[in-house]
Parts: structure tokens; C-alpha cells; sequence
């Protein structure tokens, strides 16, 4: 596999935010109610900086739950469809390796499938440092089901034809990341499934990095080749996703 350039691929959401907002999964309640038993507070009053917001997909979740929400986001582009969704919304830019905000300002720091994109060695310290006594750093990803055949197959076709394709099958080591830094960790797996048609399907392809990076040539060849597989295999035209939503949660109530 070529090497990935995480800065070329992070940048490419800039051009597909509307398709990442139209067809990227949300998550569903259970994973905040988990959230909230491993933190051992409710996010309702909570104030929470969610980190690499993107367009916003968790940051309205969130707000849902009655948290107070500042969304942190450094690409143009996706920053710029979360504030057209949510004007009123608290969003500044900045990332997660160093953020723009006081020492212990905040009581929940969260990232919704967006941990990757940082140096843990960077973005924990400063989660930390601005975390109040008693706080927590939250990670969260949605991966589809690996053992089911079709992602398996769908997988192997982006590696073939993506040169930057990169699977999170195994989220980063978020457990092993928090640790080293005096956190109480505690992890949880929660199983879902979605239902969406087969062109929503392609839009959430389409708003994949190492789909985004493709030339326009490229893109239309993968995404037609992605169109055929998935109707031979759904021939309804409705896809079934199926998920593991990985969450890890490091606690810093040792601190003074």
C-alpha cells in the first residue's frame, strides 16, 4: 500500500462536505447513554468542545442530549456547512493537536470518528489541560461489521482501486493513547444498523478521504464500478449497514 498522506487526505473533505453530511451515519442514543454511564455525568449542562465536528453530524446529537456545545473545526469547507446547518452554533477553527481554548474550561472533549486525524502524543495533553477536574476525553468511531461478507468484499474493492484507501477497523489504539496519560479508561461496543438506499451509499463513498483525493476521471470510474456491486448484491436498492460503534472514554478525576 502507498503511503498515506494524512495532511493531503484531511484536507479533502473541504470539497465533499455536503456529501459527508448527507450521507455519513449519525449514532444512535444508546452510544450517549453510554457516554454518560462511563463518565459517570449526565451531558445535559454539560459543557462540551466536540473536536473535528466536521458538519456537525455529532454536534447536534449532542446538543440534543441538553449539552452546551462549542464545535472545533479546521477545514473550510466542513466548517463552513456546520455553520450554514447551525448559525447560531459556537464553531471555531482549530484542531486538536492544539487547542484554542483556556485550562479547564470544559467538562466533556469529544471526537465523533475524527481522533485519527490527530497526534495522540499532542491532542491528549491538550484535551487534558483543558478538561475541569472530573472531566473526560470521549472517542468514538462507526465501523461497519467486518465478519459481514459484503463489507469484507466492499473493502477489498476500495484497496484495489484507492491508493490512499486505509481501513479503522481498529480504532487507533484509543484505549493504549488515554492510558499513558493517567486517565481512567473504559470502553464500549455497541452493535446498529442502518438502512439507506444504494445512491446515499455511494454518496457516503464519494465523501470518503481516499475517495475525495481521486481525480474527477477516477472518481467516476470507482463510484461505477461501487454502483454495480452493491446492486448486484442489494438488488432492491436498499442497503443495510451494519455497525460497531467503538467508544473509548478516559475519566481525569485524578487530577487535583
Amino acid at each position: 500500500m502507498a503511503t498515506i498522506d494524512k495532511s493531503d487526505l484531511a484536507s479533502s473533505f473541504h470539497s465533499v462536505a455536503a456529501e459527508y453530511d448527507t450521507a455519513r451515519p449519525s449514532y444512535p442514543d444508546a452510544l450517549f447513554d453510554a457516554i454518560e454511564e462511563l463518565t459517570g455525568r449526565p451531558l445535559a449542562g454539560a459543557d462540551v468542545l466536540d473536536v473535528g465536528a466536521g458538519t456537525g453530524i455529532s454536534t447536534r446529537a449532542l446538543l440534543a442530549r441538553g449539552a452546551r456545545v462549542t464545535a472545533v473545526e479546521p477545514t473550510p469547507g466542513m466548517a463552513e456547512r456546520l455553520h450554514a446547518l447551525a448559525p447560531d452554533l459556537p464553531l471555531v477553527r482549530g484542531d486538536g493537536n492544539a487547542l484554542p481554548f483556556r485550562d479547564s474550561c470544559a467538562d466533556l472533549v469529544g471526537y465523533a470518528q475524527a481522533f485519527h486525524w490527530t497526534d495522540p502524543a499532542r491532542s491528549v495533553p491538550e484535551a487534558v489541560r483543558v478538561l475541569r477536574p472530573g472531566g473526560a476525553l470521549a472517542l468514538w468511531w462507526n465501523v461497519k461489521d467486518p465478519e459481514v461478507p459484503w463489507v469484507r468484499e466492499q473493502s477489498a474493492r476500495m484497496a484495489a482501486a484507492c491508493k490512499q484507501y486505509h481501513d479503522y477497523r481498529a480504532p487507533m489504539d484509543g484505549p493504549g493513547n488515554l492510558a499513558r496519560f493517567d486517565l481512567r479508561v473504559a470502553t464500549a461496543t455497541l452493535r446498529w444498523q442502518r438502512r439507506i438506499s444504494v445512491e446515499t451509499a455511494l454518496l457516503d463513498q464519494l465523501s470518503r478521504s481516499y475517495v475525495a483525493v481521486l481525480s474527477p476521471a477516477e472518481r467516476e470510474q470507482v463510484l461505477a464500478a461501487e454502483r454495480e456491486a452493491l446492486l448486484a448484491r442489494f438488488p432492491d436498492g436498499v442497503v443495510v449497514e451494519p455497525f460497531g460503534l467503538h467508544l473509548t472514554v478516559g475519566v481525569s478525576e485524578g487530577r487535583p
